[in-house]
């Protein structure tokens, strides 16, 4: 059979080859092994059938399953760097995240993790603004950043999005975002939407003394995408939202290549992972999104909450977290090691179904280099906006002084009603 012969548990990984974890479910009647090996063979260089046209110096392009348990199922394949084309993420996912996924010998795979060679991310410049430079921007150094979403989804006109988003300023939010589904529909056009939020932005500084910033969505076809950036940069904005899963690999390179020139932060939404992400025995892994995320460049990105309305748990979580923010990801049975070299960190970001009764665990599990995100939990506040980001706030500058939420609450009536309402999480 032309899918066996690519398991090799002598094999050695080069420091150039290109390291990809996988958990796989063999097919009924389909051996471990052979299942394995026809992973490596489809994402490198075999095929079902011996074929006439191919060559004795193909096989230095093979790849070799170097690792496989059948108790837990995981695999870990290694590629040579010559498979890959440099600087290209959709040919490197074509491979491996392409045509393994449908084949009959795996009943389920899922990507776990990939580990790059630093002759791989050498063409990547990375995040261009990072951590550090997100920090500087708004001249907040250690605490957890404070943020919302305008809510609800979309629907609003230009003039009650832009009151919504000086109110959430106002209060105490650090970041204002548009939603994922709001980009430049009829009922609010962005151009118009992005004049009259800056204009509030603008008064909020002012009246506040703090830096705000707004996190619009271009998301769009490509050109039109870095039409509305440019339009974000003669503006005086300093961030761009994008949603990067709809977006596709090579769009998000072509923005983050564009915005050499422009200097814009670039939020990145993952809006649609779970389509792929979710199923925990099948599809791709959120730290393989992070990951290549990261190398291209976003300078912040959801990863979900632990706590929050989203799935995801614990380990996958802390798991992406890692992966982004630190120089080196270290290596767990389920995540590849990374050296990141010179590629900045990105910012964390927990979003979906946070409110301020949340914030003490979730710092709690990320540490202070975390963008809190509450739409619901702001928005929704008993005695509106304001208050809700103002209680937001107050839960930041509980745990940064080392306060139980419930103590700190009893000196800040904004902060204890956003507990009536919606509790605290232990």
């Amino acid at each position: 059979m032309a899918y066996e012969g690519y398991v090799d548990l002598k094999y050695q990984p080069d420091e150039k080859d290109v390291v990809c974890r996988f958990y796989l479910e063999a097919k009924y009647g389909t051996s471990f092994e052979v299942a394995a090996s026809a992973v490596a063979a489809e994402s490198s260089i075999g095929t079902w059938t011996e074929v006439e046209t191919s060559k004795p110096y193909i096989k230095r392009l093979a790849a070799h399953v170097f690792h496989m348990n059948p108790v837990d199922g995981i695999i870990d394949i290694s590629y040579p760097i010559e498979a890959f084309e440099q600087g290209n993420i959709p040919q490197l996912l074509s491979s491996v995240a392409g045509n393994i996924f449908g084949m009959k010998e795996a009943a389920n795979l899922r990507l776990l993790d990939i580990r790059m060679p630093k002759t791989f991310i050498k063409d990547y410049n990375g995040p261009q603004f990072g951590i550090a430079g997100i920090r500087k921007l708004l001249k907040v150094k250690e605490r957890p950043l404070v943020g919302t979403i305008i809510k609800p989804k979309m629907g609003l006109n230009p003039t009650d999005h832009a009151q919504a988003a000086y109110n959430a300023w106002f209060g105490g939010c650090d970041v204002v975002k548009d939603d994922e589904n709001l980009t430049s529909q009829k009922f609010n056009k962005f151009k118009d939407r992005v004049k009259k939020t800056l204009r509030l932005r603008d008064k909020a500084e002012k009246q506040t003394g703090e830096k705000k910033v707004y996190m619009a969505n271009v998301t769009a076809e490509t050109n039109e995408m870095i039409r509305r950036m440019r339009f974000l940069e003669d503006e005086g904005n300093e961030y761009a939202m994008v949603d990067i899963v709809t977006l596709g690999w090579s769009s998000l390179q072509t923005v983050r290549e564009a915005n050499t020139r422009l200097k814009l932060v670039l939020h990145a939404h993952r809006a649609g992972h779970a389509m792929f992400t979710r199923y925990e025995k099948h599809g791709m892994s959120m730290t393989v999104v992070a990951k290549l995320s990261r190398l291209i460049g976003m300078d912040q990105l959801h990863i979900g909450t632990v706590v929050g309305k989203m799935a995801g748990g614990l380990e996958e979580i802390v798991g992406c977290k890692d992966a982004i923010s630190m120089k080196t990801t270290p290596e767990t049975k389920f995540m590849l090691g990374q050296e990141w070299g010179n590629i900045a960190p990105t910012f964390p970001v927990a979003s979906g179904g946070l409110h301020p009764g949340h914030f003490a665990k979730v710092i709690e599990i990320f540490g202070n280099n975390v963008i809190l995100q509450a739409g619901g939990g702001i928005h929704g506040h008993p005695e509106g906006t304001i208050k809700g980001a103002m209680a937001a706030r107050q839960a930041v500058d509980a745990v940064m002084e080392g306060t139980d939420l419930k103590e700190y609450a009893r000196r800040h009536p904004e902060l204890q009603a956003a507990i009536e309402k919606f509790g605290v999480l232990k």
